[in-house]
């Protein structure tokens, strides 16, 4: 009898240990949420801004201490402290709070959004200040590329379908060119059909270098371009396809490609010129209302039988991989008797001058890549186009995929082969190329380039700049 009740004593000891050993984890877990917030924020005041914000994902609780604004508003001014030019300012604010109301009677996260406000505001002033080295080349900031990388901006894509549904997609790949950067974003089945997207958002982001290895870094968020897809798939152009997609061109610089045959989005592709391109990332795009003025052909006051002259042309054909042709063409212009139309012409290479025509490196063709799959469609590329007026100033840049198209009547006695024209056109200018494959050699070549543009874009351009 003693033995049995020794026996039944150890099993009782043996479950409650048990059950005190699956209990201490809990226990242990729920340590921190038992102390009292004033002891937890005490804790928290320790921590840097990185640290701080990798804590806040951990759990509600610890999210909501996080973001109190005394921990915030002292590592903001820790950092105003480190910046002549935010002492100032800083001081400014802190008396406005005295005035009005207390730093922890701010509404929740105030702080936390000040503090990355203006951690954003002092890199891209500092950034921006290389917009001035501007290339000789091509008449853009030469450092385009570098100062979007240090700013750490990146873009995503944000679809809406017609039910209101709104899903946000990072960016697949990139790819810089001399003058432009194409964007990708891959479906993989993320994306809603074709025929049920309402609408497509752009937004540059410039996320905060923060030291939080596996979480997404806060960042800011620009409007870049808006499109109302249920418009433009009525009027949308297909410019090529292969055996798997088909390209269709929404507007200039804006592809999507479907998969053959069905109404699927294998990838949505964007080419963005370097134009403006930090401040359109950063600050977003900015519509100003539109005023038609009086269409009349411009002039030259120092000699009248010019319209323009002294103008500046650089143009790049390029993939998505390598680049097929880069060319810069100085002092076009174009004689008061050329405007026909409405239309300005001026001619870079000339079908007739044999020494201007150029060979190009490479084929015409896209590649693509979605997922594990990759293609190319033949006779597309992308431009990209500057021009620039007779004061150096950017007059017309454009970044678009182009589609070659076969002239089965183009005769020429000097090229024994198949001649194409790639023609782009918006409500700005247009330009056409003229090309011939040479067989036996294997190698396209530019016969002829011109660009045209509108008066009304020549008007607008001098009223608003000059």
């Amino acid at each position: 009898m003693a033995a049995s009740t020794a026996a039944t004593s150890r099993v009782r000891a043996a479950r409650t240990s048990k059950r005190a050993d699956k209990s201490s984890p809990a226990s242990s877990q729920n340590f921190m949420e038992r102390l009292p917030s004033e002891i937890l924020i005490k804790i928290l005041s320790y921590l840097d801004a990185s640290a701080l914000f990798s804590i806040s994902h951990i759990n509600k609780h610890l999210h909501q201490l996080a973001n109190h604004n005394v921990l915030w508003s002292k590592i903001y001014l820790a950092e105003c402290g480190k910046n002549e030019e935010l002492k100032a300012k800083c001081v400014d604010e802190l008396l406005l709070e005295k005035d009005t109301v207390e730093v922890q009677d701010r509404a929740a996260g105030y702080w936390k959004w000040l503090y990355f406000r203006t951690v954003a505001a002092c890199d891209i002033k500092k950034w921006k200040r290389h917009l001035g080295l501007i290339s000789c080349h091509t008449g853009l900031p030469s450092q385009t590329e570098r100062i979007l990388r240090n700013l750490h901006v990146t873009w995503v894509l944000t679809a809406t379908d017609k039910s209101g549904h709104e899903g946000t997609h990072e960016l697949s790949w990139s790819r810089f060119c001399e003058t432009s950067v194409t964007l990708c974003w891959s479906a993989g089945g993320c994306l809603p059909n074709y025929q049920q997207i309402s609408t497509l958002q752009l937004h540059g982001v410039k996320r905060i270098v923060l030291n939080c290895p596996g979480l997404k870094k806060p960042g800011w968020r620009s409007l870049m371009a808006e499109l109302d897809m249920q418009a433009l798939t009525k009027s949308a152009q297909v410019i090529g396809r292969d055996r798997l997609v088909e390209l269709k061109l929404l507007q200039p610089g804006i592809i999507i490609g479907l998969w053959r045959g069905q109404c699927s989005v294998a990838f949505v592709m964007f080419t963005l010129h370097f134009h403006r391109l930090v401040e359109r990332s950063v600050q977003g795009s900015c519509v100003c209302p539109y005023v038609e003025p009086t269409v009349k052909p411009p002039f030259d006051d120092i000699d009248p039988e010019y319209g323009l002259h002294g103008y500046q042309l650089h143009i790049v054909l390029h993939d998505t991989e390598c680049e097929i042709m880069s060319r810069r063409f100085s002092q076009l212009f174009c004689r008061r008797t050329q405007v026909r139309d409405g239309l300005i012409q001026l001619t870079a290479i000339s079908r007739t001058d044999l020494s201007q025509h150029t060979r190009l490196s490479g084929c015409i063709a896209l590649p693509w890549r979605c997922e594990a799959l990759q293609g190319a469609v033949q006779n597309c590329c992308i431009m990209s186009l500057t021009l620039l007026d007779e004061f150096k100033k950017p007059f017309w840049c454009v970044s678009s995929p182009v589609s070659m198209a076969l002239e089965k009547t183009a005769i020429s006695y000097d090229y024994d082969g198949e001649h194409f024209l790639i023609h782009y056109q918006d409500s700005d200018g247009q330009v056409k190329m003229e090309l011939v494959w040479m067989k036996e050699q294997k190698q396209f070549y530019l016969l002829s380039l011109v660009v045209c543009l509108t008066v009304r874009k020549v008007n607008e351009h001098f009223s608003r700049e000059y």
